[in-house]
């Protein structure tokens, strides 16, 4: 993995990307999860709404008397949007997937300006703003290692395939096993992060076939 990137993880505690798909059909598939329209619930309690390039602005910002034009110069339109109710917080997700070396390269680099014009519009609400990057193996390469240190370094973010749902804000739908362990002071045969990864290997092959 390369430093300082994230990926892999628990996909029973995280939304999976396999290919470039909506964030609306990832969250769906969760088990705890149900939608309705473009909100979410977990468990029967609303948790967030999903907005997608231009809902953004007519559905989130115009309906809270937000003008963007009076903000901004110019629209950016999200891959998805996702506000978390609890944490008062607008995730913003880019889906970069790439198999070949093109554009997407610099639009990387662009997460600065984007993030800070994200934040600029959402101010007058009190909204706190994360800009996120999904990205696939493709940008593992070595030569991408300067491109993700600097997104780090602007106070972005990416993920590779999986991005952990308490990241985004969000609730698990399964209690830790760790938790579970100490909770009933179980002795164990084999070390923890044994069964811990044997565990998630199940998990996996039960929710994500």
């Amino acid at each position: 993995m390369i430093k300082g990137g994230i990926g892999g993880g628990n996909t029973i505690t995280g939304l999976k990307f396999e290919e470039r798909i909506d964030l609306k059909s990832v969250i769906g598939r969760l088990p705890g999860y149900a939608l309705r329209g473009s909100e979410v619930f977990f468990q029967g309690k609303k948790v967030a709404e999903l907005y997608r390039k231009n809902d953004l602005y007519k559905n989130f910002l115009a309906k809270r008397g937000i003008d963007y034009s009076k903000i901004i110069s110019k629209k950016l339109l999200p891959d998805d949007a996702i506000f978390v109710f609890k944490d008062n917080l607008l995730n913003i997700i880019e889906m970069k997937f790439q198999e070949v070396a093109g554009s997407v390269d610099e639009k990387l680099q662009t997460c600065d300006f984007k993030n800070k014009q994200y934040c600029k519009i959402m101010e007058p609400l009190g909204i706190k703003v994360r800009y996120i990057y999904v990205l696939n193996d493709w940008f593992r390469k070595k030569e991408y290692l300067d491109v993700l240190a600097y997104i780090q370094s602007v106070n972005c973010h990416y993920f590779f395939h999986v991005v952990p749902l308490d990241f985004l804000g969000l609730p698990s739908h399964l209690p830790k096993v760790k938790d579970l362990f100490g909770k009933f002071k179980v002795k164990l045969k084999r070390p923890t992060e044994e069964i811990l990864a044997e565990t998630d290997r199940e998990l996996d092959s039960k929710y994500f076939k």
